[in-house]
């Protein structure tokens, strides 16, 4: 492990969970990265103010379960402010790719390097780890994260405060349906939620030093109790994740012109030369995400006129 953790950053989890459960079904886990001195209050300000501006997502806490993107309440502070007013200020924020930082980088892969080594790997390679990415969030007392997916794997750790999270199975396409998926891949993560959603779920209450596993796009809900909260999601994209997300993705640009598709999987031979297709133009187009102001444009291209909306001019 990387000799500058501050403690072992070590997952373990019930039952070998590890083995059996990874990666196919949500599972608790333990950590012991409560207290690490990179995922406290004055560290995640210094973090703020030193990130690209639009990798900083945030808004009121006083969201419902199910949330209309384009109804989201606002907050009047910037980051640092949230943070350092986190208790009172009645937010929710997410700093997103913090691995581009190099000690969370690090902090990132000493964990996952925990994880393969219990499953009996030597290195982050040899257990499938790839595109590893870190999402640092910090929330107020009493605030909800929408019910919605996400398009990778993740290890979410909680570090301060208490929160329910809620993950729901989807495997079988009955709370979102193809055209669902490739929206929330696409445009806007949120999902509609109904409470007839229950016995697909399972409920897990977090306080610091527990987390759970999260599979590839099983769709849930989170909300703190009544304290700030400050949480960490681990992430990463196998091979199979990224070739899926990439067709998801192309679909979805495809059913907007009046064309809907197949899911992934229901023709190999024509997936392929989607996904040729689709990295080909993606290769030529990637260079602009370099640029702030060019994310801010592809953004508002592809999600529209609000896609912006916790960015100040």
């Amino acid at each position: 492990m990387n000799a500058a953790s501050h403690v072992a950053p070590v997952i373990t989890a019930p039952n070998d969970s590890l083995t059996h459960d990874f990666p196919l079904r949500p599972f608790a886990i333990r950590h012991m990265l409560a207290g690490h001195p990179l995922l406290t209050l004055p560290r995640i300000a210094k973090l703020a103010s030193d990130m690209p501006r639009d990798l900083i997502e945030y808004n009121s806490g006083a969201a419902s379960i199910t949330q209309d993107p384009d109804k989201v309440q606002t907050v009047d502070l910037d980051p640092v402010e949230i943070v350092n007013r986190i208790e009172t200020a009645g937010a929710w924020m997410v700093l997103k790719r913090i691995e581009k930082s190099p000690e969370y980088r690090a902090l990132l892969e000493d964990t996952l390097l925990s994880v393969a080594r219990a499953r009996g790997f030597d290195s982050l390679e040899d257990a499938g780890f790839s595109q590893i990415e870190g999402y640092l969030f910090v929330s107020s007392p009493n605030s909800t994260t929408p019910f919605h997916l996400d398009g990778e794997d993740n290890f979410f750790v909680q570090i301060h405060g208490d929160k329910t999270f809620a993950i729901f199975d989807n495997r079988d396409g009955a709370i979102a349906d193809n055209a669902q998926v490739e929206y929330c891949t696409t445009k806007h993560r949120n999902l509609r939620y109904d409470d007839g959603f229950k016995p697909r779920g399972v409920e897990y209450h977090l306080v610091g030093g527990d987390g759970c596993y999260v599979p590839y796009q099983w769709p849930h809900w989170v909300r703190t109790a009544g304290t700030y909260s400050i949480s960490m999601a681990v992430t990463w994209k196998t091979p199979e994740v990224r070739r899926l997300n990439d067709l998801h993705t192309f679909n979805s640009m495809l059913r907007g012109l009046g064309l809907p598709q197949a899911a992934p999987g229901q023709n190999a031979a024509w997936d392929g030369v989607k996904l040729a297709f689709f990295r080909t133009v993606r290769g030529l187009v990637e260079p602009l995400r370099k640029s702030e102001t060019m994310r801010r444009v592809l953004r508002r291209i592809a999600l529209g006129k609000n896609a912006n909306y916790y960015l100040k001019t």
